[in-house]
């Protein structure tokens, strides 16, 4: 019946009922992120447990979290204080090529190309004629990460001093809190108990509802597994099979331990140091900072990581050490039917870049992008499949060249990680290299040019060949070109607040 204004009342349809399995980080992103960017097509119900502890030890992210938080509409300043947050512009690896050796992984370019060519090919011209410094001379994030310096950059700018991105090193036991926090505030639900049992319709295998322990049915139309390692949904009621990649990333624990902050600078990178069967984390956060050591359980008893890891650290232990245990792979499939898994749930990779958090973001991403009305479609499951399987798949080629690209010889991991045979993708993306200097190019994906060059060439990869393009110019014209690159990221990295006093003043 038309209303009083002689139109007709369009009838509101029945938001999509998403019940969200598991807290933590990955859960109370995807419900902070569904009510914030979804609000009139998903009703948001999360069910957690106070009795499940969170991992909480991936304290280190990537730049992909600050259009994250910017896209939710949080302040960046809030959210840095409720964390204990640090500002992040790469990743110092130490020891892994070769014992001695060091490189920055920067959030960042190289140079700047010219008449189409990357800025490498030059480089690698003059280093091959013995030219050219190293090539995180070049780069303006490693310059600051040196100088443990920062100042945000302005986005899109040209200018030599904003040529890189920053990320942030936070406190991630405060982080899933402050999405809670965020998202109850746009009409999450949130039900404290623990799934004892779980419902499927009969005709199709979609899970219908969840009980819990204390007999509370929860029903939904899609639900997401956000109940980490335990997989509940995807993995015990779905029963979809794991890719198993340990015969790769072998490293299948991890002890950890926060200790005091040091008087002195506080550096705005990551650190990753190589170990006899593994590496250690130092992550700096404004009140203390995050260490661990990943390591192979084949290789290296409990025991003695715990000790070498406290016996590694700067200062006393502010607890005791904490073992956590995992296995490098994923899910064949991410979205089953309608169960959708992110996080640990989905799959995992080690944290040697960083990219835990990520991956709950990107899967979250492409949920919204094929979220369903209701009931999901085979397009909407395949095309979520795709992305994530491509994502989980190019960053484990990218971890295992952190392994296998080494000279290392002293210790029975390191010689497993540097004879093993490694994937054709990798192996094909190496040679490439080698031979030419290009990298491997794809339209989607996490790491792109710059940071295959920061590792190739920090882990002692140096190509032979390169755009021969680059030899056009005159040797004396581009020495000074990169001469000029060189004074002017000094320069501008000199103008930058010590990263400490920057951080104070932005509190």
């Amino acid at each position: 019946m038309p209303n009083l204004n002689g139109e007709r009342p369009v009838l509101a349809e029945r938001k999509t009922r998403v019940v969200v399995v598991g807290g933590g980080t990955a859960g109370w992103m995807t419900a902070a992120s569904l009510a914030s960017l979804i609000p009139r097509a998903a009703s948001i119900h999360l069910i957690e447990s106070a009795e499940i502890g969170i991992v909480g030890v991936g304290e280190a992210t990537l730049p992909h979290l600050r259009a994250f938080i910017t896209r939710l509409g949080i302040d960046e300043a809030s959210f840095m204080a409720q964390t204990h947050a640090t500002f992040k512009l790469g990743i110092e690896f130490r020891d892994f090529g070769a014992i001695g050796d060091r490189y920055i992984h920067p959030f960042g370019t190289y140079g700047q190309s010219l008449a189409g060519v990357g800025f490498h090919h030059y480089w690698l011209r003059r280093h091959a004629a013995g030219e050219a410094a190293p090539i995180g001379d070049y780069s303006m994030g490693v310059a600051a990460a040196e100088a443990r310096r920062f100042a945000r950059p302005n986005p899109g700018s040209d200018e030599l001093g904003d040529g890189f991105g920053y990320a942030y090193q936070f406190d991630a036991t405060r982080f899933a809190p402050f999405m809670r926090a965020h998202a109850e505030a746009r009409g999450a639900m949130r039900t404290e108990g623990m799934v004892v049992d779980v419902e499927r319709d009969a005709r199709s295998g979609d899970v219908v509802a969840v009980l819990l322990a204390d007999g509370t049915r929860i029903e939904g139309d899609l639900f997401v597994d956000c109940s980490g390692f335990r997989a509940l949904l995807i993995g015990r009621t779905m029963d979809e099979a794991w890719e198993d990649w340990s015969h790769w990333l072998p490293c299948d624990r991890a002890v950890a331990a926060p200790c005091a902050s040091p008087p002195g600078p506080i550096e705005p990178f990551t650190r990753a140091t190589a170990m006899p069967a593994g590496w250690r984390w130092r992550i700096p956060l404004t009140h203390r900072v995050g260490n661990g050591y990943v390591y192979s359980s084949a290789h290296l008893s409990d025991d003695a990581a715990a000790d070498a890891l406290v016996g590694a650290l700067e200062s006393p232990p502010l607890a005791e050490p904490r073992l956590l245990r995992f296995a490098a792979g994923r899910r064949r499939r991410s979205w089953v039917g309608n169960v959708v898994s992110v996080g640990l749930a989905s799959g995992f990779l080690e944290p040697l870049e960083s990219t835990s958090i990520y991956l709950a973001q990107m899967a979250i991403t492409q949920l919204i992008e094929h979220f369903p009305d209701r009931q999901a479609t085979d397009a909407d499951r395949d095309g979520f499949n795709a992305t994530v399987d491509a994502e989980y798949d190019r960053i484990r080629d990218f971890l295992i060249l952190h392994y296998h690209a080494t000279t290392r010889d002293n210790s029975p991991f390191w010689d497993h990680v540097r004879t093993m045979t490694i994937p054709d993708t990798l192996a094909e993306k190496i040679a490439l290299w080698r031979q030419t200097g290009q990298v491997s190019r794809y339209s989607h994906g996490l790491f792109l040019e710059p940071s295959w060059i920061a590792v190739y060439l920090g882990q002692g990869i140096v190509p032979t060949g390169w755009d021969p393009r680059a030899d056009l110019p005159e040797a004396a014209a581009l020495d000074r070109a990169l001469a000029g690159l060189r004074t002017g990221i000094a320069a501008a990295t000199a103008a930058m607040p010590d990263h400490k006093a920057y951080l104070a003043s932005a509190a």
